[in-house]
């Protein structure tokens, strides 16, 4: 219908013409309540974030002198973290002059990936970074 009778139309009705689909030949309007059109436009969007789940990182923190009983509790909760669907960051921090045995750490590590091959895909090889190796790991079994 041509514009003029589309806005008459409107103000009779106390209605807005709105702009639905611009980019169709000729362009496609609506006549409604522009306000309530915005309400629920905000609404839709507030439900779809409400929908989406943001993944959380936890970070678990080891030592190169550490207890065996120590290291299956960090390992018990890196293996919650990972069931629950949270990224892991394993760290390793050197301390003092325990960066020159660099190979217990990247051992601990080693060991580290092998226990949770099975809930968690570490993302790449741990790396030494400053004074500590950081390995970070997704929630997913690995394919091996």
């Amino acid at each position: 219908m041509p514009f003029s009778k589309a806005f008459e139309l409107a103000k009779n009705e106390g209605l807005d013409i709105v702009l639905v689909a611009d980019n169709a030949t000729p362009p496609v309007c609506r006549i409604m309540n522009f306000g309530k059109f915005l309400y629920e436009q905000r609404k839709k969007e507030k439900e779809q974030r409400k929908a989406q789940h943001t993944q959380k990182m936890k970070e678990v923190k080891f030592s190169a002198n550490i207890d065996p009983h120590d290291y299956q509790i960090k390992l018990r909760h890196s293996v919650e973290f990972l069931e629950k669907g949270c990224k892991v960051k394993a760290v390793m921090m050197f301390k003092g002059r325990q960066l020159s045995h660099k190979e217990i750490g990247f051992d601990i590590m080693k060991k580290v990936v092998k226990d949770l091959e099975n809930i968690g895909i570490p993302e790449a090889a741990p790396k030494l970074i400053g004074r500590s190796i950081i390995l970070n790991f997704n929630p997913g079994h690995s394919k091996h």
